[in-house]
């Protein structure tokens, strides 16, 4: 009895060491999961178009009148200064700005000498550009038979912006305008200027 009792206690430990290689073999390793990389969104830097600037611009202008008789075209050039506010995609504001130009009317010496504007102006904001529209109320400065006369008028056009810095933009603008009645002239003066701008904002 004492010997079966013993060959049980040897037997028992040596058959479950036998069974061991079986079980691990067995037993499968988890496999980890496959890393997948994603490539990082494209990131497109914005601009703030908000605030205050001053810059110049310089171009060509075309006039023509009805009744016909006074027509010409010429270098323009000048200033102006504005504010605008940046709303998300949305960008508006408001600009004065004074061109002096160079443009003989007729060979009798009537010349228009100046125009100066007040500007409306809303856009869409994509970025480092920007692009509006815009429109106000113009007074133009001639010189007709000798006399020196002046009138208001309107104006409407489309502009375009980049900036090539945080402080520097480019651009470009057409605006045109109309003169009804021409200081009590009788004469319709209509005026297209298109002109390259550059601006310091602050």
């Amino acid at each position: 009895m004492t010997n079966t009792i013993t060959r049980i206690f040897i037997a028992a430990p040596l058959a479950a060491a036998l069974a061991l290689p079986a079980f691990a073999g067995g037993m499968t390793e988890p496999t980890p999961e496959p890393v997948i990389m994603q490539a990082a969104p494209a990131y497109a830097p914005s601009f703030d178009w908000s605030g205050g600037y001053v810059g110049a611009q310089l171009g060509y202008g075309d006039i023509n009148s009805n009744p016909a008789g006074l027509s010409g075209n010429g270098v323009v050039g000048g200033v102006h200064a504005g504010y605008r506010y940046d709303l998300g995609s949305f960008v508006t504001g408001a600009e004065i700005d004074y061109d002096k130009t160079n443009i003989d009317l007729n060979a009798g010496g009537d010349s228009l000498d100046s125009v100066a504007r007040l500007k409306l102006m809303a856009g869409a904001d994509m970025g480092r550009t920007l692009v509006y529209g815009t429109g106000g109320i113009a007074r133009a400065k001639a010189t007709v038979g000798g006399a020196s006369l002046s009138d208001n008028g309107y104006f409407l056009g489309l502009g375009a912006d980049y900036a090539v810095s945080d402080q520097w933009t480019v651009g470009a603008e057409v605006l045109g305008h109309r003169f009804n009645n021409f200081a009590g002239s009788g004469t319709d003066l209509k005026a297209t200027t298109v002109t390259a701008r550059v601006a310091y904002k602050f």
